[in-house]
């Protein structure tokens, strides 16, 4: 079932369910009203029967005396103590009601009574008789008017109830075209974006900020960010394929040149061998880069304990002196010890040593100290060609280099950083990137004191 169509019939019969409720609440108490009226005005014709038969100075007739208190559609009768009538006087129009019980009561009774299935009101009061005996008055009166009006009401109240839900069915369209024209424009949008590949939006009303505009707003912040999810996939796939195309391109030329000349040229055997082994270094390590970066978050494991900062410094500046021949300068202002993973820690801050060896030409230098008590600083700086200052928000996109820098002579593949940016995401560390052209950069890693946890 649609769910216009489930608004319209909740509301619909919910609302009838509540009408009924109040329209028959209303029915059943002003038949109670009505009815206790009349007993009551049925009692007063009783006590006032009573104080006329005690005032009554001249010898009258006890028939006479009752007819004259008689009322309308109704009897009136006095009853000894046995339950024999002493005298009845009924109304020539409801004569059965001559054949009610006539039965004897100690105190006043009220009540109501049906006879041949009509309602009548039934009072009953002690009397006592000139010969000192005790009696009963007691008087009944026909509300067969009253019924009618009851019946009357009934029958208006079922009709109201039914005119009322004609606005309740049309009022609910219009509510169900409320709720439901978003969601069926969502659902075309979807369809269309399904159909055609190509990422859409829904019109929103500017005067509307109710949750179904939030929804909306919702919706089409979701597609925004698929789109940018999506031309970041693209750019993704196309720069890898790039990078990758490259050194494979490299490496068949070397082959086929290994293949036609490889055996009668040494010297050429030797180039053709370091320039594939190179370009083989080259695609594994794009390749684990690659891997790393789309490894999703639930793999990313951290095993947080405490860091000394100082030995971890040596070790990274030992392994670029071995491997590069490379004199990297070590300050420590004061030794800290940080709480994060060895391994990921090590790896941030060979990324950051790595570029700076890459990009520059001169001076590296490593600087260890506390910023505050409940943070550390390492920093790594460098003498070399600098970055653009327009383009130091873009350096942590996957792929992004800049022409002068991240040039392939220099063996980047643009991932370095961005591989930087999760792992300070993840150990809850913040990175910092200040640079000047042609003066240097210096890379910065704010992150907790062990002794804070």
């Amino acid at each position: 079932m649609k769910l216009k169509s489930k608004i319209n019939i909740y509301s619909t019969v919910t609302f009838t369910i509540l009408l009924v409720i109040i329209h028959t609440t209303i029915y059943f108490v002003f038949q109670e009203m009505m009815y206790q009226k009349e007993l009551e005005h049925s009692h007063q014709n009783t006590i006032n029967t009573v104080a006329g038969m005690k005032n009554v100075h001249e010898q009258i007739e006890q028939d006479d005396l009752l007819r004259a208190y008689l009322p309308l559609n109704g009897m009136i009768r006095i009853v000894q103590s046995e339950g024999q009538i002493n005298s009845t006087i009924t109304d020539p129009n409801h004569q059965s009601l001559k054949d009610y019980p006539s039965d004897t009561y100690q105190k006043e009774v009220m009540k109501l009574v049906k006879v041949q299935g009509i309602q009548h009101t039934f009072v009953s009061i002690p009397i006592i008789m000139e010969d000192g005996a005790v009696a009963n008055l007691q008087m009944m009166e026909n509300l067969e008017d009253v019924t009618k009006v009851l019946n009357m009401l009934k029958l208006i109240l079922v009709f109201a109830t039914l005119v009322a839900t004609i606005p309740v069915l049309l009022s609910a369209q219009i509510v169900s075209n409320i709720i439901s024209k978003p969601i069926l424009s969502m659902i075309n949008t979807m369809t269309e974006i399904q159909k055609s590949g190509k990422h859409k939006q829904i019109p929103l009303p500017k005067k509307s900020k109710d949750e179904l505009y939030q929804m909306g707003m919702t919706f089409n912040g979701m597609i925004e960010q698929l789109e940018k999810n999506y031309e970041k996939q693209e750019e993704f796939v196309m720069n890898a394929s790039h990078e990758l195309k490259t050194p494979l391109t490299i490496i068949e030329s070397y082959s086929d040149l290994l293949k036609r000349r490889g055996y009668e040229q040494p010297e050429l055997f030797e180039e053709s061998i370091e320039a594939i082994h190179s370009e083989a270094v080259r695609m594994r390590e794009l390749t684990e880069q690659l891997l790393y970066l789309a490894t999703n978050d639930a793999k990313w494991k951290f095993y947080f304990e405490s860091v000394d900062v100082l030995p971890l410094a040596k070790e990274i500046i030992q392994h670029f002196y071995s491997a590069f021949n490379c004199q990297i300068a070590l300050h420590v202002n004061e030794t800290i010890a940080v709480f994060a993973d060895r391994q990921r820690l090590k790896q941030l801050l060979f990324i950051f040593v790595e570029n700076a060896y890459k990009y520059s030409g001169g001076r590296i230098t490593i600087v260890i100290d506390k910023l505050d008590e409940q943070y550390g600083i390492i920093e790594v700086n460098d003498t070399g060609i600098g970055i653009p200052k327009e383009n130091l928000d873009e350096i942590f996109e996957r792929f992004y280099r800049i022409d002068q820098a991240r040039n392939r002579k220099a063996g980047g593949s643009g991932l370095g950083l961005a591989i930087a940016k999760e792992i300070t995401d993840n150990m809850d560390a913040k990175v910092k990137i200040d640079s000047e052209e042609d003066k240097g950069t210096s890379a910065k890693v704010i992150i907790s004191l062990a002794n804070t946890h």
